[in-house]
């Protein structure tokens, strides 16, 4: 079922701190997979992990909160979300369920 645009919200979340190799991803693949959201996931080249989610606003905002916090194997130091685009989404391979993308 496709969402109208106006419910549809896709957000990237920048996490900056001791979030690669403490299973930050997994944490991250394993909520967006329960709550039936679209994106992908990826490590950047300067530590930080980079997710990019879409679906109901609702949704979204319930996988935001659980992404700020992380597992507790994590440490997060910074946290940003902005707003995206469906080419966004496209770019990690994410359009049709949530993937683990190519480091970037």
């Amino acid at each position: 079922m496709t969402l109208p645009q106006s419910e549809r919200r896709i957000a990237r979340i920048i996490v900056e701190g001791h979030v690669q190799n403490v299973g930050y991803r997994v944490f991250v693949a394993r909520e967006a997979g329960r709550l039936h959201l679209a994106g992908w996931v990826r490590n950047r080249a300067d530590g930080s992990v980079e997710t990019l989610i879409a679906g109901s606003a609702a949704v979204v905002d319930e996988f935001l909160a659980l992404a700020a916090r992380g597992p507790a194997t994590a440490r997060i130091d910074s946290y940003r979300v902005d707003e995206a685009d469906a080419h966004a989404l496209a770019e990690g391979g994410g359009e049709s369920g949530f993937v683990a993308a190519p480091a970037a």
